[in-house]
């Protein structure tokens, strides 16, 4: 009684279907709307758009220097308020 559900889960895990899917031969397979985006190839995929690595240019600090104080950089408060 125990090996009942064990084998109803593996007849019904071998009922699979194997192979592409076809259209039923009456009807046609439906046509792709013309305004549906087209996958990207791999070449375009490993195009690296700008924004993921920018250049730098209105960066202050061009070298390793200690930077100047800033008034507003305060340290936390020790409750929350």
């Amino acid at each position: 009684m125990k090996r009942l559900p064990l084998l109803a889960l593996l007849l019904l895990a071998a009922c699979g279907k194997q192979g592409q899917l076809t259209p039923v031969p009456p009807r046609p397979a439906p046509v792709q709307a013309a305004d549906t985006p087209k996958a990207p190839t791999a070449e375009q995929m490993l195009v690296l758009p700008p924004q993921s690595a920018p250049a730098r240019v209105d960066d202050p600090v061009q070298k390793s220097q200690d930077r100047p104080d800033d008034r507003f950089n305060l340290p936390p408060n020790a409750r929350a308020r």
